[in-house]
């Protein structure tokens, strides 16, 4: 299988539908993106990278960070981590508050906003925001040796001037105590995140770990262990694109995550990380065109985990 050739037949596939969907014009410094932008970038197990359109052209990741800093959560507290948060796919917005009350202000998973603040809150606990940042910005260049990786400040500033219902998440959890340090520098950590600025190369580079049993390198470094590399896969799969997750699986059949940026990140275990960019949401808040562009890789190439 020529991949060169599976992504340009991937391009025929999805040229009529670049410009889909609506941008994220909720976060201002995401209103201004182009919608007809669309990158695509390939990287196997073996490191070969294939890239199609913008993919060398830098996006806010926004929710894709939540996978990075899950695995570094993980590191941290390890099992623990699921006494905060669940594991079961929500089925509900993103941003949705409602299932909180019923469950005492436990997430669902640690892929809607509520979950993801929580992660960041345990990544805060000891430390100060800016050493915080400092970590999850210096683990994203780790496992991309780019240390060209930024933290766009005006999104992360957009976010926080406009964080109104992440910030309701986060006080409405800190009156259920799962939230452990001030909500303002706990959530100054999720916005900032949030605000990771990296192009299609550079995150399928990033998720790499996770196509390739939590090694660094075919023969390389343990990011994780490959009990972990499976579990993050297992939780992405299911919850990696809110409630539209069972529609994304059934269509693409990989585990994934998405950004309202217009990212998606996939696995294809044992073979390869994709990532793709196309800015125009549906209404779910995921890459329109990214989610036609990934269903169409699938059915080229067959990966899939469902054989």
């Amino acid at each position: 299988m020529q991949l060169e050739e599976v992504l340009k037949g991937v391009l025929a596939d999805v040229a009529d539908h670049i410009g889909e969907g609506k941008v994220a014009n909720y976060i201002p410094a995401l209103a201004k993106i182009d919608p007809k932008k669309f990158g695509m970038a390939v990287v196997t197990v073996d490191r070969d990278v294939h890239v199609l359109g913008d993919a060398e052209e830098a996006f806010s990741i926004q929710s894709i960070s939540k996978v990075f800093t899950l695995t570094l959560a993980l590191g941290r507290v390890g099992e623990g981590l699921w006494k905060r948060v669940g594991r079961e796919p929500s089925g509900t917005p993103f941003n949705s508050i409602v299932q909180l009350e019923h469950e005492h202000g436990i997430p669902r998973n640690p892929f809607i906003n509520a979950g993801a603040i929580v992660v960041a809150d345990t990544l805060l606990s000891g430390h100060q925001p800016r050493e915080t940042l400092g970590e999850i910005l210096s683990f994203m260049r780790y496992l991309t040796d780019d240390d060209s990786i930024i933290i766009d400040s005006e999104v992360a500033r957009s976010e926080q001037q406009t964080g109104f219902r992440n910030a309701a998440l986060a006080n409405y959890m800190h009156a259920f105590s799962n939230i452990h340090n001030p909500v303002e520098k706990t959530l100054g950590v999720y916005f900032h995140q949030c605000a990771l600025s990296m192009n299609c190369v550079q995150l399928a580079k990033a998720g790499l770990f996770l196509a390739n049993r939590g090694l660094l390198t075919s023969g390389g470094r343990s990011v994780v262990s490959s009990e972990r590399a499976r579990r993050i896969n297992a939780l992405m799969l299911t919850c990696g694109h809110y409630d539209a997750s069972g529609d994304f699986a059934f269509r693409v059949g990989l585990p994934g995550k998405s950004g309202v940026g217009g990212g998606i990140l996939a696995i294809a275990p044992g073979k390869a990380a994709i990532a793709v960019w196309s800015p125009g949401l549906n209404a779910n808040g995921n890459s329109a065109t990214g989610t036609k562009a990934l269903e169409s890789l699938a059915r080229r190439t067959g990966w899939s985990i469902f054989g």
